[in-house]
């Protein structure tokens, strides 16, 4: 099952984002052993690369569409989100160190924990950049 939604770059949808992503997964996942543990870690992805799509990629500019790609195989779950912003610096990255207060950060931390696999790409010829979210699903 592939399915995708171009949504504008504002949280006001971010509601509307949850529920077409939760609601596609709840039909193609809620077999799974562990589903409430599994929703609620896939909602808290989807929350913060959305969120990070728009306040930082897009910097509330919602006449900028973010796309999200939904993709749900076997033992394969892959989200992409597309946004058309300058681009993260992964070289740049500092993660955060307990012992030192840092404002930001925090969010890629996340989604690597969350997730098996976690890329981030910039599609130069086309000026929009891809963050491609994939986890290993257990048998059904």
């Amino acid at each position: 099952m592939q399915t995708e939604l171009h949504i504008p770059s504002d949280l006001k949808f971010l509601t509307i984002v949850e529920g077409w992503m939760l609601g596609i997964l709840q039909a193609e996942l809620s077999t799974l052993p562990d589903w409430p543990k599994w929703e609620n870690r896939l909602r808290l992805v989807l929350v913060e690369s959305y969120s990070n799509a728009v306040r930082h990629a897009h910097r509330n500019r919602p006449d900028l569409p973010v796309k999200l790609r939904l993709e749900v195989q076997s033992e394969d779950l892959l989200l992409e989100v597309w946004d058309s912003g300058q681009g993260f610096d992964l070289d740049s990255y500092l993660p955060p160190v307990p012992e030192h207060y840092q404002e930001g950060g925090y969010g890629w931390m996340i989604l690597n924990r969350l997730m098996d696999k976690v890329e981030y790409k910039v599609e130069i010829a086309t000026g929009q950049n891809c963050l491609r979210l994939h986890a290993s699903l257990p048998p059904r």
